[in-house]
């Protein structure tokens, strides 16, 4: 999906290249330590050598300074991740990045999109139901340090 087949969506939001794999390392590293991809299951993402993984960056100013992955099998898509630096938060990026991700999932027909997220993690729940995400699952001890998931889902066939 190139910037201009994303209408509507913030300038900026553009599909990840493979000159974009150390600033997603440094981004996964930021966000999610512990738990973060490896740069080499990156660029095997980025260089779609995985079917159903899409991976889009946010560059507002050309720099990335987030980014979100997401898979979809058919009808369902899922976002993997979803993080912006920390330099460039409440500036709107994460918002875009959601609704590129909603734009890329409708195009690709999916009818649903589903998320996990750290149970104590209030501003990205708050975030997502703002974005009217309903949630419809949890999962205990889902996360490595035990922490359980609330599944939330946005249905993609209204709106």
């Amino acid at each position: 999906m190139s910037d201009v087949e994303m209408s509507g969506v913030a300038a900026g939001v553009r599909t990840a290249t493979l000159d974009d794999v150390d600033a997603l390392v440094q981004l996964e590293l930021e966000s999610f330590p512990g738990d973060e991809w490896t740069a080499d299951y990156l660029r095997l993402a980025v260089d779609g050598h995985m079917p159903t993984v899409r991976v889009l960056v946010a560059a507002p100013d050309g720099a990335v300074v987030g980014h979100a992955i997401i898979s979809v099998v058919y009808e369902i898509a899922e976002l993997q991740r979803i993080a912006v630096a920390e330099t460039a938060r409440r500036r709107g990026l994460a918002t875009a990045l959601l609704d590129a991700t909603v734009a890329l999932c409708r195009d690709a027909d999916a009818e649903r999109l589903l998320l996990e997220v750290r149970e104590q993690n209030q501003p990205a729940l708050a975030f997502y139901r703002r974005a009217g995400f309903a949630e419809i699952d949890r999962r205990d001890r889902y996360y490595r340090d035990g922490s359980t998931a609330i599944v939330l889902a946005l249905d993609l066939t209204v709106g």
